[in-house]
């Protein structure tokens, strides 16, 4: 049973060595914790005996209540439920636009209850096994550990990560759930959104990266064109956790001009092999990578001389960290190929129609960095929403201010317009075969890609100036929105530059424009 004190009680305890206070309806003693808090004892001295719920809640996140709870020695009488009794992180935010409308009461024709589910597992998940290391394995530059990958995997996390298809069906003899329980057939891309959005909650780019985001990219094209035993093998491996993978593509020479790639995979004079050389940079999880998928060079110039290859990990295979926005959890990477032998059977598809598999393979991943981007937004607003309520200036809360409240509502409405476009592409994705699917949707989603990369940067530049100087701070109140702001041009280059997605989606409708149509 709780002990319950009077707020007279607690002004008894009002000195350096007998220190208690209240915070959010509960009374915590503080009188050994005063030479152990980071920001030293004078700050604590002047909240001794009183209730400092607001003066705590204008310098800390929730979180930091729930790591020092074991101080808490009871409530006060008569308080209601604190904040940290009612929170349910792993459900949806009570933040009004703090998250997907339908998942705060709206209609939807969209969602349903199974994608509650989804990001129900998906997120206890995250708060059991992500949310202990996140932020430590970050400052760290750590990469995820084999057995990480091993429990997402048998989670069926990283499975759920490559959206619907006919490997769903497989998962039950690989001894893997679908994740939330839910019928394979009936998992859709907006199951797989809630994935990716659950692991992205953790506030940290760059180790959310290195849980797989090669894999995201990586797999699709042994999925969809690799051939026999090999395929099953290495999707097996893959989505286990017992092999990870990346997909190597971009080169020192080539970024957005994929057609124009230099690294080269020539015929041994047996025929047996493909022997691979060149270099590929910015490879997101390359540095722990087992497998490779690597464009490369099989014919003549330009985009019919271009072939895919799975690549493992093998003698003449160096990967090196690179320094980048964010931390080297993720692992990116320069890799280099010197001499590299790689069996024929690893081709993926057909010899010089790799181009092909680059091109449909870009349609998920640029999918994928506009939920990324939404679901920062999204964030962005909810932090600054509880930011604005919390912080108080001139004596009176952030949010009472017009100039606030119209960042706020900016913010707002970009947030919900890439929504809703996102939603829109998302069923049409599920509505169409692959096929249909990487022919009509390339163009909508590079013009999603380069609008949601464009307001993301507004709304991550409002975020920042609402926090402060907490806003450029990597710890703290502000570490997501300053983790986001410092990161979000990823998103504006990985998968295609802003200024390529904005043309491509303009090539792309001028094909289907009638040549009827006159002013």
């Amino acid at each position: 049973m709780t002990t319950e004190y009077t707020l007279e009680e607690v002004a008894k305890h009002n000195t350096a060595g007998d220190l208690w206070m209240v915070i959010d309806g509960e009374v915590f003693d503080l009188s050994k914790f005063g030479k152990f808090h980071p920001g030293g004892q004078s700050v604590l001295r002047p909240y001794a005996g009183k209730d400092a719920t607001e003066a705590f809640f204008g310098l800390h996140r929730l979180e930091i209540l729930k790591k020092y709870h074991h101080l808490a020695i009871g409530k006060v009488k008569g308080a209601k439920k604190s904040s940290l009794e009612v929170w349910d992180p792993a459900g949806p935010s009570k933040v009004p636009y703090g998250d997907i409308s339908y998942f705060q009461g709206f209609r939807s024709p969209y969602w349903d209850e199974t994608h509650l589910a989804v990001r129900r597992y998906v997120g206890e998940f995250r708060e059991k096994e992500l949310m202990p290391i996140a932020e430590m394995w970050e400052k760290q530059g750590k990469y995820p550990t084999q057995e990480l990958y091993r429990k997402m995997g048998q989670a069926g996390i990283l499975a759920a990560r490559l959206g619907p298809g006919p490997w769903m069906k497989d998962l039950k003899a690989m001894g893997i759930p679908v994740v939330g329980h839910i019928p394979a057939e009936k998992y859709d891309y907006f199951h797989e959104w809630m994935v990716h959005q659950e692991i992205m909650k953790v506030g940290c780019p760059a180790f959310s990266g290195g849980l797989g985001d090669g894999l995201v990219i990586g797999l699709p094209p042994v999925m969809h064109f690799g051939k026999g035993e090999l395929q099953k093998r290495v999707v097996k491996e893959v989505l286990t956790g017992e092999k990870r993978i990346c997909l190597a593509i971009s080169e020192p020479f080539a970024g957005s001009d994929v057609a124009n790639l230099q690294t080269t995979a020539k015929k041994s004079p047996c025929g047996k092999f493909y022997i691979v050389n060149g270099a590929k940079k910015w490879i997101t999880n390359g540095a722990f990578a087992d497998y490779f998928v690597t464009a490369v060079r099989t014919g003549g110039k330009g985009m019919f001389g271009i072939s895919m290859l799975l690549i493992p990990r093998c003698e003449g295979l160096k990967t090196t960290q690179i320094p980048v926005s964010y931390s080297s959890c993720a692992g990116t990477s320069y890799v280099t190929f010197e001499d590299v032998k790689v069996p024929v059977e690893n081709l993926l598809g057909r010899q010089n129609q790799g181009f092909r598999i680059v091109m449909y393979n870009f349609n998920h991943e640029r999918w994928g960095v506009n939920v990324f981007v939404q679901t920062g937004m999204r964030a962005m607003v909810d932090e600054c929403f509880k930011w604005t309520q919390q912080r108080k200036a001139f004596g009176k809360p952030l949010i009472s201010q017009p100039v606030v409240r119209f960042k706020l509502a900016g913010m707002i409405a970009k947030t919900e317009a890439a929504q809703n476009w996102l939603e829109n592409i998302t069923y049409q994705m599920n509505q169409m075969p692959f096929t249909e699917m990487s022919i009509k949707l390339a163009g909508p989603l590079a013009l999603l890609k380069y609008h949601i990369t464009r307001l993301a940067w507004e709304v991550a530049d409002d975020a920042t100036q609402l926090l402060g100087g907490r806003g450029i701070t990597r710890s703290g109140m502000g570490r997501a929105v300053e983790a986001y702001l410092r990161t979000i041009k990823l998103g504006a280059i990985l998968g295609g530059s802003e200024e390529i997605m904005a043309d491509l989606g303009v090539r792309q409708a001028m094909r289907g424009f009638p040549k009827s149509a006159k002013m």
